[in-house]
């Protein structure tokens, strides 16, 4: 196992304080909220309590005003317009919200989201003229087309207006198209650039509700942004917040239409408190598996699902997508013991900083997952290529510290096709040019990766003795919640704590035991540390744990848990 480096968030003492003192905030939450960068009490103040009202003017975007104008136009002239969108929760929910909106705005509307495996990834040529034998004369992507220009050089010629709104990295040139609204432009000042496309289609959304003086629309289009911003792990700052804590509140609360109301239904959370968790983990996974296993129409045509009439194939669509995911998941699961057994057994593959394997057939709509999975269990940079015959699909994952859009830049005349973000992309290559993609990216992250790069980093928000946690530490916790990418769980530390119960094996994976210190006793667990069993027994009497502080129930009665991190010997 990995040994992790424990660091401590650095934050500024006497900032703490007078927050806490402005805010009428514990020291904990001061404490949590500067090793956030968030030292200034408004700035705090926003990040606790967000509001609709904080979301940023929309016509701020660079092509937002062209926009709303050729839609206004298209809906007033009886012009077809189709959504184009993306095949993952992101760009399922973005197709979602921008249809629904433009329906309510009278306009005559279709939408297309690709099949990965008889489409390909993205805007291309034959959609467009796909949907110009549809007779639209407006495409809209979503979430796909800022790296579109042959698509968006063919919608010119057939003289189909095309609008991109995307969030991925734009190239040098952006596509000729009517309007391209993207925050990450270099020539757009929008004052939030992590937006997820989810989050860019609904400035859009906001837009033209803004234009049509219907304001109140929005609150609904927020509900279905939260869980393709959550599931895309963009940074929950900023207008991703707003649109994820707010929109949890109203998962949480309902009422919800039919299809949305079957997808919880069949995830199991009909009456309960929607989190982060249950959205990453339970919520999105179903979704996703609709583009990953079959077609993402599905999920699509779920949560389009409004009428009480639909409600029994709500129930249908719900179960098809329940099913595609246990699909997904073996499927995941017998790629992730070849792409293990690949990386153990041969040096080629599993000595080099970038993990680069491959499988013919290997199912393209997991091998994301799988790089994922592999960066988790060796904390390298991934990519997993799926061989069909002479081309191969890959898709890539990496490490903090590692920019995979520029390795991939890199060596860009290898491969037929690439883009994505700096922490995961897509790639199509020849199959027989594998090896010299896994020697070329590894080559470029040789020159850049440090040794303790290699090393994952478990980062600290402090300690925070056992006798301290209460239900009030919960109470604060919750307000900083949602927690994700740019503001993870706190996890805390304490020394010299007695393991009184315990270690035992759970489901053969996890560690469970009970802890005590200056006689305060918590109960824990260990997620996926069955292995350190033997290291934790060795250190009963005193050891160093990092851990989250969560809430738990068993036959009715509540009760606070710590989930382990990490174990050390006493310094």
């Amino acid at each position: 196992m990995i040994q992790k480096i424990w660091e401590s968030r650095p934050y500024d003492d006497p900032s703490a304080l007078r927050l806490a003192a402005e805010l009428g905030v514990s020291p904990l939450t001061a404490r949590l909220l500067c090793m956030r960068g968030l030292e200034e009490p408004e700035q705090a103040r926003r990040f606790l309590s967000p509001a609709l009202s904080d979301l940023h003017d929309p016509f701020a975007l660079v092509d937002m005003q062209a926009t709303v104008e050729r839609i206004s136009g298209a809906i007033a002239r009886h012009e077809r317009i189709a959504v184009h969108g993306d095949y993952d929760v992101d760009g399922v929910t973005s197709t979602v919200i921008l249809r629904r909106a433009l329906e309510l705005l009278g306009a005559d509307v279709i939408h297309f989201i690709p099949e990965r495996l008889r489409d390909g990834y993205g805007l291309q040529p034959a959609s467009i003229e796909r949907l110009h034998a549809e007779g639209v004369r407006l495409v809209i992507s979503v979430d796909c087309g800022i790296r579109g220009v042959e698509a968006a050089d063919r919608a010119r010629a057939l003289g189909v207006d095309l609008v991109i709104t995307d969030h991925h990295e734009p190239d040098t040139t952006l596509p000729r198209a009517l309007a391209v609204i993207n925050p990450k432009r270099h020539d757009c000042g929008y004052p939030d650039k992590n937006l997820a496309g989810v989050g860019v289609a609904l400035k859009l959304v906001q837009a033209l509700c803004i234009r049509a003086g219907r304001e109140s629309w929005l609150p609904a289009f927020v509900k279905i942004a939260a869980i393709g911003t959550l599931a895309d792990v963009v940074p929950l700052t900023g207008e991703n917040r707003v649109i994820a804590k707010l929109g949890l509140a109203l998962l949480s609360k309902g009422p919800h239409r039919v299809g949305l109301q079957a997808l919880i239904d069949v995830c199991g959370l009909t009456g309960q408190e929607i989190d982060s968790y249950d959205v990453g983990f339970v919520l999105a996974p179903r979704v996703n598996a609709a583009g990953r296993m079959s077609t993402p129409d599905i999920a699509a045509r779920l949560l389009l699902a409004s009428d009480e009439s639909m409600a029994e194939e709500a129930r249908v669509l719900a179960g098809q997508l329940d099913a595609e995911n246990l699909r997904r998941r073996q499927e995941e699961a017998e790629i992730v013991a070849r792409a293990r057994k690949a990386i153990e057994a041969d040096p080629d593959i599993g000595a080099r900083s970038v993990l680069v394997v491959c499988g013919e057939g290997w199912h393209r709509g997991v091998i994301g997952i799988v790089a994922s999975k592999l960066v988790d269990a060796f904390h390298r940079p991934a990519i997993v290529l799926s061989i069909d015959g002479e081309v191969a699909h890959g898709s890539c994952r990496s490490i903090p510290t590692f920019d995979m859009l520029a390795a991939l830049e890199s060596c860009g005349g290898l491969m037929t096709r690439f883009g994505g973000h700096r922490q995961a992309a897509g790639l199509t290559i020849e199959a027989g040019r594998i090896r010299e993609l896994r020697q070329a990216v590894n080559v470029w992250a040789d020159r850049l990766i440090q040794p303790d790069d290699l090393r994952p980093r478990l980062w600290l928000d402090g300690p925070l003795q056992l006798p301290s946690i209460g239900a009030h530490v919960m109470t604060e916790l919750s307000t900083l919640a949602p927690f994700g990418a740019g503001n993870p769980s706190p996890v805390f530390h304490a020394s010299g704590v007695e393991v009184v119960d315990g270690p035992r094996v759970l489901k053969e994976r996890h560690l469970k035991m009970s802890f005590r210190q200056e006689g305060r006793v918590l109960r824990g667990i260990a997620w996926r540390a069955a292995e350190r069993e033997a290291f934790v027994t060795q250190h009963r009497r005193a050891i160093d744990v990092a851990f989250s502080v969560e809430q738990d129930s068993w036959n009715g009665e509540q009760y606070l848990q710590l989930s382990v991190a990490d174990f050390r010997a006493p310094v």
